[in-house]
């Protein structure tokens, strides 16, 4: 009871992170599965099958709050499915002794990702309403459902940075567009894990508490995504992905580091983490003041004007 009601948790907090970053539900959930010994595939397939139900409830979410964009969705999301069920299909046909580190390998990468990505650069808003082409989201869905898959999770980590990047769609719609689509992604890599691994290496109870935790989750986390400073969150959750699955890398047959070099490890990597959630906070405060000091600037620019004009 006490690991499902952990479960439950894990499944809130995951989602309050994705539906309010567009990232990390899945890299997040899966990272904890793995770290409790659970199969790679098993543990991707679990969190596939509730994120049919979480981001499902998460899209209607942010749909209610106005957060997505429908042509964005339609683009990405449907090759998304594609290398979602050719990830899901690859994933299952390796044995656990490999799918584990390279799981973990995908997740730390894209773990330094998230953390690098929203640590030094923030988000970008430049070339606001300019249009997304397909020629550039299809071959992203492609990739990302196909990291997603085989990772556990990379829908988020691997289509989110990558839009927001282009400043063409404002981040809330960036965020509520990924996380609709991800239904989609879902869906696919849990038909494809079906036909790879069957259903009897799935625990549902797991599923379903996941799923329960990250339905409650998802209309707070799209009310959030328009009062949370996601670059705080996303250095944040980076440094949570990184550190532990460099916990597991170091503790597999690939590495099997001495008790000493895991806790150097862990030491420098908290250091480096801590600094970055600092830099962060550092940085969204002088962008908050430099955006209240223009406000204030132009509030009195417009008095001026205004004293200024005949009667």
């Amino acid at each position: 009871m006490r690991a499902l009601i952990l479960l439950g948790l894990v499944g809130f907090a995951a989602q309050l992170v994705d539906g309010s970053l567009g990232m990390a539900y899945g890299v997040t959930s899966t990272t904890l599965l793995l770290a409790i010994g659970t199969n790679p595939a098993a543990a991707s397939a679990t969190i596939h099958l509730a994120e049919i139900g979480t981001t499902l409830a998460s899209g209607v979410s942010h749909w209610r709050f106005d957060n997505i964009d429908w042509k964005v969705v339609a683009k990405i999301g449907l090759p998304g499915a594609v290398g979602a069920f050719a990830g899901a299909t690859f994933l299952s046909g390796l044995s656990t002794e490999v799918a584990a580190p390279v799981m973990s390998i995908i997740l730390l990468a894209l773990g330094v990702y998230v953390l690098v990505r929203f640590t030094a650069f923030g988000l970008p808003r430049g070339n606001l309403g300019k249009p997304l082409r397909k020629r550039f989201l299809a071959p992203l869905g492609l990739v990302a459902g196909f990291v997603d898959a085989t990772g556990g999770g990379g829908w988020g980590p691997v289509g989110t940075p990558a839009i927001l990047a282009s400043g063409r769609l404002a981040p809330r719609k960036v965020i509520g567009s990924i996380d609709a689509s991800e239904f989609l992604v879902a869906i696919a890599a849990s038909i494809g894990f079906f036909v790879g691994i069957g259903s009897e290496n799935i625990d549902f109870s797991w599923v379903a508490v996941l799923l329960l935790g990250g339905v409650i989750a998802a209309p707070i986390a799209a009310w959030l995504v328009r009062h949370i400073p996601p670059r705080i969150l996303g250095s944040a959750v980076g440094g949570v992905i990184v550190l532990t699955n460099v916990r597991t890398l170091l503790r597999s047959d690939w590495v099997d580091a001495s008790g000493g070099v895991q806790a150097a490890a862990y030491i420098i990597i908290a250091a480096i983490w801590a600094a970055a959630i600092a830099y962060s906070l550092r940085e969204y405060r002088r962008d908050r003041d430099n955006e209240l000091a223009e406000a204030e600037e132009q509030r009195r620019a417009g008095e001026q004007e205004t004293a200024g004009s005949p009667s």
